[in-house]
């Protein structure tokens, strides 16, 4: 049972992996970049590749190992065979369906998750996996992606500032900084609900609540204690800050989209500026910082930290800033090029990541053998 259970959770991470690729290819097409030979329709499936191919499968998977239940795996499942649909050329509906019980899954995990531990942290991830099912239920009704992505992008910024207020409990954060994060996070669900029903005003609140939110994770998170000290704790301590800024910067761009518009940014590339601000800025920063913990949890392999893992950040933070500077001043070679670069270091974070395994077994087996020759003598 241990083995299959090893055998499904890598097999999952595998499988999310994959659709990183295959997303980033897609990206790469509707960037411009001459790809003809692959599948035309798989472009189109970027974004549902992305969010819900590979985060989807990945968070559902970090979910069911934390909860330890056998159920808890067909989130995963269904997000992964959904996105395998998508790919494989079957009938649209059919993906969205799966990824859609996927969602169903996933609230159903943190349903239980609740009942067992009613905190603030559990209701933010909770409500992170309901916003996957309401955007998955919108793109099953055939809504248009750019019409309902602010829920795909509460799924993830939900999450992520969840997972940060579970970590906080070791502060024992006071009162006043609890109702400040409150603030925040009602000023970002009431944009969510009400971008909905009037899109351009919902998200202009969604986007001070998202700057409330960064703002709340620079000042109080407990990495502003750990970017103190050396190797892996500071590395992980500045991703995360990196994070928070690229929160930050979207929510203003959606604060002030329309104005920027008026100025003469074009509205695709604004849009690209805010999409990306989250979805490459934000999240991946934080999964830049979680990857050295989680990938050796799922997969039971220690991963060892290097020095040579800054480059993979620092190439994408840079390319970022080009994209959307890009974006705004309505550059398309900026545009272009910026999002070459960030697949550029997403590919690098992909290799150095294997790296870090790699160098992380040599060093267990070499411990093992040094302590067994020590007990030998």
């Amino acid at each position: 049972m241990v083995r299959l259970n090893h055998l499904m959770r890598f097999s999952l991470l595998v499988l999310s992996l994959i659709f990183l690729l295959l997303a980033l290819w897609a990206g790469l097409i509707r960037l411009g970049w001459n790809l003809a030979w692959l599948q035309s329709m798989l472009a189109l499936n970027h974004g549902p590749l992305m969010v819900c191919g590979f985060l989807g499968t990945l968070i559902s998977l970090e979910r069911a190992i934390a909860l330890g239940r056998w159920w808890g795996y067909i989130a995963p499942i269904l997000a992964g065979l959904g996105s395998l649909a998508l790919i494989v050329g079957l009938p649209p509906g059919l993906g969205m369906l799966l990824i859609a019980l996927g969602g169903v899954g996933l609230v159903g995990i943190f349903v239980f998750v609740i009942l067992k531990q009613l905190a603030l942290f559990t209701i933010t991830m909770g409500l992170g996996a309901g916003a996957w099912l309401v955007g998955n239920i919108f793109w099953l009704a055939r809504i248009a992606i750019p019409q309902m992505v602010h829920w795909w992008i509460a799924f993830l910024v939900l999450t992520i500032v969840g997972e940060r207020l579970e970590l906080n409990r070791l502060l024992a954060p006071s009162r006043y900084s609890k109702s400040i994060f409150s603030v925040g996070l009602g000023l970002y669900l009431a944009g969510l609900i009400w971008a909905s029903i009037h899109q351009a005003q919902g998200n202009r609140i969604a986007g001070i609540g998202m700057v409330a939110l960064a703002l709340w994770l620079a000042r109080y998170d407990v990495a502003r204690f750990t970017v103190k000290r050396k190797g892996l704790p500071r590395f992980i301590a500045l991703c995360l800050f990196g994070g928070y800024a690229w929160l930050g910067i979207g929510g203003l761009i959606r604060v002030f989209a329309s104005q920027l518009e008026a100025a003469g940014s074009p509205a695709f590339l604004v849009y690209d500026a805010m999409l990306h601000s989250i979805f490459l800025g934000f999240v991946f920063s934080m999964i830049f910082a979680h990857a050295p913990i989680v990938f050796p949890a799922v997969l039971g392999r220690p991963l060892a930290f290097r020095r040579l893992f800054y480059v993979h950040v620092l190439l994408l933070h840079l390319s970022l800033v080009w994209r959307v500077v890009g974006d705004l001043s309505g550059s398309f070679g900026a545009f272009r090029w910026g999002g070459l670069l960030s697949v550029t270091a997403l590919l690098m974070f992909m290799v150095n990541s294997v790296y870090g395994m790699v160098a992380g077994q040599s060093e267990a087996k070499a411990s093992l053998q040094a302590r067994k020759d020590s007990f030998a003598s």
